[in-house]
C-alpha cells in the first residue's frame, strides 16, 4: 500500500495494492495494522454507500459535533472528490484538496475528522463507499456551499453546466457564515 498527502498534508491519499490475473483482481481495502503503520489510526463505527448519475454534487458535507473522520472509495464510475480544511487553528483552513477516485485507479481517501467533504460523479453512474469513525448525527449536520467563490474549488464541470443538487446541497452557506472547528 502507497500512502501519499494530497495538497492538504492531513488528507492521505492512498493506493492499495492490487493483485490482478485474468480471473479479475483483488485488494485490501481496509487492514487495520496496515492504515496504523500508515499512521492513520480511526475505528468506523458506519460504512456508507450511495450511487448517484452524472453531474452529481453530493456536499460539501460535515458534522459540527461528533465530527467524521472517512476513508472514501468508487466501486463503480469515477468522481471528483473534495475536502476543505474547517479546522480554524490549521495553516491549511480554508484550502481545497481534489482527487479522481474510480473503480479502475481503486483509490482510496483518508478525510480525518474537520474536513467538509464532497464529490462531483464524473461517470454516468457512480457507486462510492466510506467508512466513518463516528455515527450520522443529522441534528449536527452541516453544508458548505459547493461552489463558495472564497474557497474556489475547481469543479471539472463541461462548460459551466449546473450540477445536480439537493435542496440541501443547495442551500448550503459560504466559508464566510459557516460554523467551523476550533
Amino acid at each position: 500500500m502507497e500512502v501519499v498527502p494530497s495538497r492538504l498534508p492531513d488528507v492521505l491519499v492512498i493506493r492499495p495494492d492490487v493483485f490482478e490475473d485474468s480471473r479479475g483482481f483483488f485488494m485490501e481495502s481496509w487492514n487495520q495494522k496496515a492504515f496504523e503503520k500508515a499512521g492513520i489510526d480511526a475505528t468506523f463505527v458506519q460504512d456508507n454507500h450511495s450511487s448517484s448519475v452524472a453531474h452529481t454534487v453530493r456536499g460539501l458535507h460535515y458534522q459540527i459535533e461528533q465530527a467524521q473522520g472517512k476513508l472514501v472509495r468508487v466501486v463503480a464510475g469515477e468522481v471528483f472528490d473534495v475536502v476543505v480544511d474547517l479546522r480554524k487553528s490549521s495553516p491549511d483552513f480554508g484550502q481545497w484538496a481534489g482527487e479522481l477516485l474510480s473503480a479502475e485507479n481503486r483509490k482510496q481517501l483518508w478525510i480525518p475528522p474537520g474536513f467538509a467533504h464532497g464529490f462531483l460523479v464524473l461517470s454516468e453512474r457512480a457507486d462510492f463507499e466510506y467508512k466513518c469513525t463516528d455515527y450520522y448525527a443529522p441534528e449536527h449536520e452541516r453544508t458548505l456551499l459547493w461552489n463558495d467563490p472564497d474557497i474556489g474549488i475547481e469543479w471539472p464541470l463541461l462548460d459551466r453546466e449546473k450540477p445536480l443538487l439537493s435542496g440541501k446541497d443547495e442551500a448550503g452557506v459560504p466559508l464566510r457564515d459557516a460554523e467551523v472547528y476550533d
